[in-house]
């Protein structure tokens, strides 16, 4: 299936926008006055298709088709291809540049390769690199997406970009095809450049973790709890829709009032709150900690929160059964909490399953009698694997 953008990447200075903007007005006059003498380039774009199921390691070739379907010939084209940062280009030819440019805003980091064929492309005429651009799949590749387009001048080097390297192989020209070659329309609306974007994925998986916590203290005490998320890889995760990737879940032991939340939570209801990420991605190995503070109001025999995953679905995460974790509260006196921590049972851990201390406002040795007070030596965890956090 094809997938096409209808509009060209935002730059990230005024001046740029604007310029850009001035350049299509133009292009936009010569396109709705008479056919004059010397007539007007108009750039269309081959057909891409999407990309699927590629083994991390690997490659695929990006043809690169256009036409000049105008009345003018050209004199220079560029060829740009973006790639989302599960992709990368390696083996550029000596007129292409890559670009790598930061996360932005709502769009993760890329890399863009610019290519500049200083040939003729004449009017009527179907081209095509005589070499496709090669695209590498990195190790942590899923959901990722591709951009080609075909332009009148250089796109490269917008805002943000972080490294600039020229390719060192050798330079590669356009070569004209059959006049029949299949590509798009040009754009009267943009007939300087055209473009398209298309998904591609990869054959991998992420695992989401949560970690719980064990908190202690005595009646009125404030005290920190941090739930934790994690994505120990091997993929990262992005949402091509622009839609958040997932949300945590987190409910707090009964007898407790927030004080201070966490940042990227929202209260949903009493003792309850809702946390993202910021993004619309979750890169592999990357941890989010939800520092709460809590006041413990009275002693409540058995009281437990928990950390869940909400219901998106996770269809690159094959094993769920690390996807809750329990929040237990030791209150000075009354015991601590008991129960299971998530969906299976296993032996309790503190520094890396699914539960992790967090402090108090009893002084270290203080709480650790506590602790041995109320006999506690175990709690339930969800693990499903040696953590790597």
């Amino acid at each position: 299936m094809l997938r096409t953008a209808s509009d060209r990447r935002p730059r990230r200075t005024a001046s740029r926008v604007t310029a850009a903007a001035t350049g299509v007005v133009g292009l936009l006059a010569l396109a709705v006055a008479p056919a004059s003498a010397d007539g007007a380039p108009a750039l269309a774009l081959g057909p891409l298709p999407s990309v699927d199921a590629l083994k991390p390691g690997g490659s695929f070739e990006v043809p690169g088709t256009f036409a000049n379907q105008g009345t003018a010939d050209l004199d220079k084209v560029y060829l740009s291809y973006s790639v989302t940062r599960g992709l990368a280009h390696r083996e550029l030819p000596s007129n292409c540049v890559r670009y790598e440019v930061t996360a932005f805003d709502e769009a993760p980091g890329h890399s863009d390769a610019v290519c500049e064929f200083d040939q003729k492309v004449r009017a009527g005429s179907v081209y095509a690199p005589e070499k496709p651009l090669k695209v590498n799949v990195l190790g942590h590749a899923l959901y990722d997406t591709l951009r080609v387009s075909v332009s009148m001048t250089d796109s490269g080097g917008e805002d943000g970009t972080k490294e600039t390297v020229r390719g060192t192989g050798p330079a590669v020209r356009l070569t004209e095809l059959p006049s029949d070659t299949p590509v798009g329309e040009a754009d009267p609306e943009h007939l300087d450049w055209d473009g398209a974007t298309v998904p591609v994925t990869a054959d991998s998986s992420a695992d989401f973790r949560l970690t719980g916590a064990r908190v202690a203290g005595r009646v009125g005490d404030t005290v920190a709890m941090n739930a934790k998320f994690t994505n120990a890889g091997p993929a990262w995760v992005y949402s091509r829709k622009m839609i958040p990737v997932s949300r945590v879940l987190i409910r707090m032991p009964a007898g407790t009032t927030v004080t201070k939340p966490a940042p990227n939570c929202t209260k949903v209801a009493a003792g309850s709150y809702r946390c993202g990420f910021g993004n619309f991605w979750v890169e592999e190995n990357s941890v989010f900690t939800y520092a709460f503070t809590l006041r413990i109001d009275k002693a409540v025999p058995g009281a437990r929160g928990s950390v869940a995953l909400d219901a998106t679905a996770h269809p690159y995460d094959p094993d769920r059964k690390n996807d809750t974790a329990a929040i237990l509260l030791d209150v000075d006196g009354a015991g601590l909490s008991t129960g299971g921590t998530g969906s299976t049972g296993g032996t309790g851990s503190t520094d890396g399953g699914g539960l992790a201390s967090t402090g108090s406002a009893l002084p270290l040795v203080g709480a650790a009698a506590a602790v041995l007070a109320a006999g506690a030596g175990a709690f339930l965890v969800v693990r499903r694997r040696a953590t790597r956090d």
